[in-house]
């Protein structure tokens, strides 16, 4: 096995030496390489070198996976052979200012319109449902009809449940953007309220000749916005920055008062004469355009679209399509793109699933099934990265069974009752007289995509296997861990680094994290920006921006606490440690603060991962903590 000096060399080379370097930087797994030339880098070299755990491209970096501790030393190896430091102190790469701006726009669409999908999803579920029993084969073994349903108090009640948050969808949408860009959101809530007042006219109405607008300064029409949402998001954004800057002008003893009372005051005349009409005929016609593309004939919309997606979510801004979806179900109550990308995504979990079935190297079947199931569940990330983009020709046999899936879909007209879920969870989004053909759809998708990939995508160029050698225990050169042998537990519970909400970690928006390749653990989206130690440990790593900490317990179990995705970009803006390395905590004892409002005024997600890095050295890492968690309730069971 080659030591860290020999590995940093090898790198060096692979990416084309010094010349072809714009800058270095690290994270708490990731050596992050800005390069000048990428078709200089010998990626199949790179990913064949020990400790690297895999590599990958994204905002403008090439991100080599070590793991925490081995990419501070392959960092401090490759600084000292460029003749510089070898401290570990991160400097963010820069990224080009070419298309940087419009990621960040496009990502700050997708911070606002995420959280918003639990509710979408739930209700495009209940509309799936309802129109699944809303049939008289259905009704007739309950002794009732579709019209006597129709006529019921139950039947009012599912539309409670199917129509609530799309009618106060731009009310969800304003106290997003409010909380995205650092205003109060119980503000942005209320203006939202405002936008969809029933003392307006309802835009419903409006739309089928049922009322009138009301006319100011007898040229300025004014409705509601019951189905608008640009006009919600700019509202929110443009209120959340005058909050801002007027709440540093007033007095603190006067803030209660005067800044809640001055930001309704000039934002609901903005919203409702200036911000609405303007942005509402934007909508219109970004909501014309879009459905135009989509009535193309012949199944184009969804052959263009279906053989593009999962190219543009290599790029990073697919959460245009949030946008997009959002106003096709604020409008019509339902989403031809699901079904589209449903197909798209379909396409990629074959052509991994055929790598996999083709392979004869172990470790990659050990990748690729779970990948491919994981894209299942509509997390194509680890499937993308992990399998189909490294080999190259498995990602573009999925682009083509994506085509071929998106026209399909397109001539079935399939079209879901939400969106924000596909695949197999998705197919609860088409119970309404639609699940025979999307079952066909993603099927055949996942067939074309698995015997083209069979047949021309994959070849074991390299079937030698590497001589296993027996692994030995690397020695952290900053601190020893005193580990008792003897009498370890079987069975370790760590508890909750922090107050939030619990994720999964496949569905954390970070391939390192969410294909598990750093190790098994559990995320949790922050609702205070204080992270404490989740067991008795020695602290090992604890990175200059603030945003990473690393324990070792008695029991062996190597912990990594990452605070967000990407925030290492905030060269410690927002974060403060309150632990060194070397020191020993207890279980509950503050490791960090971090600033939740910076965070997001940035841009980044401030989902917090732990993971165990060690996880191969354990029979099991399960999540015990579901649903919302307090910091110190249990949260993952480690099994020796």
């Amino acid at each position: 096995m080659m030591n860290d000096t020999e590995i940093a060399k090898k790198i060096v080379e692979a990416i084309g030496g010094f010349d072809n370097v714009q800058s270095f930087a690290h994270c708490a797994t990731r050596l992050r390489i800005m390069v000048k030339d990428e078709s200089k880098i010998d990626k199949d070299t790179i990913e064949d070198l020990d400790k690297v755990k895999g590599a990958f491209f994204n905002s403008g970096q090439y991100q080599i996976i070590l793991g925490t501790g081995t990419v501070n030393k392959i960092y401090a190896e490759v600084m000292a052979l460029n003749g510089g430091s070898t401290q570990t102190t991160q400097t963010a790469a820069p990224v080009p200012p070419q298309g940087h701006w419009f990621k960040r726009a496009i990502r700050t669409f997708g911070d606002v319109f995420v959280p918003l999908l639990p509710a979408i999803v739930a209700t495009g579920l209940f509309m799936g449902v309802r129109g699944a029993i809303n049939n008289d084969e259905i009704l007739s073994l309950f002794g009732t009809t579709s019209a006597a349903f129709s006529a019921s108090n139950f039947y009012v009640y599912t539309q409670v449940l199917t129509d609530t948050a799309f009618i106060f969808f731009p009310a969800l949408i304003c106290w997003s953007a409010f909380r995205v860009f650092g205003g109060n959101p119980i503000i942005g809530l209320v203006l939202g309220l405002m936008m969809v007042s029933p003392a307006l006219p309802n835009a419903w109405a409006v739309a089928s000749g049922g009322a009138e607008p009301i006319y100011f300064f007898d040229f300025i029409p004014v409705v509601g916005y019951q189905n608008s949402v640009l006009p919600a998001f700019f509202v929110g954004l443009i209120g959340a920055k005058f909050e801002q800057w007027f709440s540093k002008r007033v007095p603190d003893v006067l803030a209660l008062l005067v800044v809640p009372f001055t930001t309704f005051l000039v934002m609901s005349i903005l919203a409702l004469l200036v911000i609405g009409p303007i942005f509402h005929s934007v909508e219109d016609y970004v909501l014309a355009g879009t459905k135009f593309l989509l009535a193309l004939p012949y199944g184009i919309s969804g052959l263009i679209i279906g053989g593009v997606h999962q190219v543009i979510v290599v790029t990073g801004v697919h959460h245009i399509f949030n946008l997009l979806e959002s106003q096709l179900i604020a409008a019509d109550g339902q989403d031809p793109f699901n079904a589209i990308i449903t197909a798209a995504m379909t396409a990629q979990a074959g052509a991994t699933l055929a790598v996999g079935f083709k392979t004869k190297s172990l470790k990659l079947k050990a990748l690729a099934y779970p990948a491919a199931l994981s894209a299942g569940l509509g997390i194509t990330e680890p499937a993308i990265f992990g399998v189909n983009l490294r080999y190259g020709k498995p990602f573009i046999m999925g682009l083509i069974a994506g085509a071929f899936g998106g026209c399909l879909a397109s001539i079935l007209g399939l079209a879901g009752t939400g969106f924000g879920i596909t695949i197999i969870p998705g197919s609860l989004l088409y119970l309404n007289g639609q699940i025979l053909s999307y079952v066909i759809m993603v099927l055949s998708t996942t067939a074309v995509a698995f015997a083209l990939t069979y047949m021309f995508g994959y070849e074991d160029e390299k079937p030698t296997e590497k001589k296993v050698e027996p692994k030995t225990a690397e020695k952290n050169t900053a601190v020893e861990t005193p580990v008792a042998v003897a009498s370890k537990p079987e069975e370790e519970i760590l508890l909750a680094p922090m107050t939030g909400e619990i994720v999964a970690l496949q569905n954390v928006n970070d391939p390192v994290f969410s294909s598990g390749v750093m190790g098994d653990g559990l995320a949790v989206k922050p609702t205070e920006g204080v992270a404490y130690a989740p067991a008795d440990a020695i602290v090992e790593i604890v990175h200059d921006t603030g945003h990473a900490y690393g324990l070792k317990t008695t029991n062996g179990t190597e912990i990594l606490i990452h605070i967000g995705i990407d925030t290492v970009k905030m060269k410690g803006d927002g974060f403060k440690p309150l632990v060194k390395v070397g020191e020993q905590v207890k279980a509950g004892t503050p490791l960090a603060n971090f600033d939740l409002a910076k965070i997001a005024a940035a841009g980044f997600d401030h989902t917090t991962v732990l993971i165990i890095t060690n996880t191969d050295e354990f029979k099991a890492v399960t999540g015990i903590a579901t649903g919302n968690t307090a910091h110190g309730e249990n949260f993952l069971k480690v099994v020796k």
